[in-house]
């Protein structure tokens, strides 16, 4: 874990969207993977599950490395089945509602795998999917295989478009598969924008490793950064799994970096920023990704952790609200810790965004058993998620709703049960998201 806006942050209008490198959609996001493995489908009729009820798939990935995405999920379909209890009417008919989830154990072969299952053995009328390509691409190639409608999301929408094989400029060839997310601009939008908070030298250490993340990072999004009035100073790709960082640390420290952005794995970031400290390399801004979406990974990094600067896709404080179940934001993470007694994570509001989508689809749909009536209504759809508007009429490109990724800082909790809550620090990509706070220095 864009809106159908132009809120860029250069007036002279350089953060385009053609800008982008292509190689952006060879990222992974969260996992440092190979190359994404095209699950086979059979091909299916028109048709999906028996007349009288709507089945849909949803995968997403429950265990393995990027298990804290889908660890939300079981409770916001419980929510979405029990407002769906009654049935859904569509066209004047009405069809009963059968969510059957699936865990792509975060990997590409087993996401293909199951999406197979869920098309045919279950014969689902449409696909949902979620968090990260090693999970939604496999399960995309097999829905536009077998002509099954698909929606995913929390996947940079380059590595979901781009990533399976589209090419700037050229005809889509998806007509099945669809995805809403936040892109590389988004990104430069954030960043940008909350750096800009604070006076520094303006020079940008890149953690970025030798992975398909962190090379798409390198050759796109470090053009704009500097586009943006940043030098980026870049030690050079390194393997994930690295130990030792004293390297990068000590040309950081001999360039006088100010700010560090990373893409590092979770555990390699812990390392890089334990060794940080012991050598006495202490930025202003310290940029996170690809860790510190949920708050377990930054409360793991102890009294190192508060005040890290992030991105988020989703918080309590968007001011959106499911259309399936009624909930505003906080509504949705207030009733999450309640119910698990967990602190809220942003896939939660994500996969709820997901849910919301795909019944709009069906209900949009002159046929909601009929894949091609389906597919094409998504084409067309147009809803507000709690991550945002989504809107597949306008881009950027065809199958891609762009959408937001919003500035903000971990921060040790004033009161409440957790230690640390995620604040919004500024709004640039979508200025309804209310501002809290300004960032602090690290």
């Amino acid at each position: 874990m864009t809106e159908e806006k132009d809120l860029g942050l250069d007036p002279g209008g350089e953060f385009r969207r053609r800008d982008l490198i292509v190689k952006a959609g060879q990222g992974s996001f969260l996992l440092a993977a190979g190359g994404l493995l095209a699950a086979c489908g059979v091909q299916s009729n028109s048709g999906g599950s028996s007349s009288g009820t709507i089945k849909i798939g949803f995968v997403s990935p429950v265990t393995g490395p990027a298990a804290g995405f889908g660890e939300g999920d079981s409770f916001v379909i419980g929510l979405v089945e029990e407002a769906l209890k009654g049935g859904l009417e569509i066209g004047g008919k009405e069809y009963n509602v059968e969510i059957i989830q699936k865990d792509g154990e975060s990997s590409p072969q087993r996401s293909g795998q199951v999406a197979n299952e869920l098309i045919n053995s279950e014969e689902v009328d449409i696909m949902l999917t979620t968090s990260t390509p090693e999970t939604t691409n496999p399960v995309a190639d097999a829905c536009e295989a077998a002509h099954v409608p698909c929606l995913a999301t929390t996947v940079p929408w380059e590595a979901f478009y781009f990533g399976r094989g589209a090419e700037p400029g050229k005809p889509s060839p998806f007509k099945y598969t669809y995805v809403f997310c936040f892109g590389t601009e988004d990104f430069a939008t954030s960043y940008l924008a909350m750096w800009n908070q604070l006076k520094t030298n303006k020079k940008v250490g890149a953690l970025w490793p030798n992975d398909a993340d962190g090379n798409a990072i390198r050759e796109s999004l470090g053009p704009l950064l500097e586009k943006g009035g940043y030098a980026v100073v870049d030690p050079g790709a390194f393997p994930d799994g690295l130990n030792d960082f004293s390297s990068q640390i000590s040309k950081f420290k001999a360039e006088d970096c100010q700010i560090i952005n990373s893409f590092a794995l979770p555990p390699d970031f812990a390392t890089f920023w334990r060794q940080a400290a012991q050598q006495g390399f202490r930025p202003i801004i310290a940029q996170i990704a690809k860790t510190g979406l949920f708050p377990s990974q930054v409360e793991a990094l102890g009294n190192q952790g508060p005040n890290l600067a992030t991105a988020a896709y989703w918080t309590p404080t968007f001011p959106y609200k499911s259309i399936v179940t009624k909930q505003s934001s906080q509504e949705l993470a207030d009733a999450y810790t309640g119910k698990t007694g967990k602190q809220w994570n942003q896939q939660v509001g994500a996969s709820m965004a997901l849910l919301d989508g795909g019944i709009e689809m069906l209900k949009a749909s002159p046929n909601p058993k009929d894949h091609e009536k389906t597919a094409k209504a998504l084409s067309k759809l147009s809803y507000t998620s709690l991550c945002g508007p989504v809107n597949f009429k306008t881009g950027p490109v065809p199958n891609v709703s762009d959408t937001p990724i919003i500035s903000a800082q971990w921060v040790k909790a004033t009161s409440g049960e957790f230690p640390l809550d995620l604040i919004i620090v500024d709004n640039a990509d979508d200025p309804r998201v209310p501002v809290a706070a300004k960032l602090k220095p690290y």
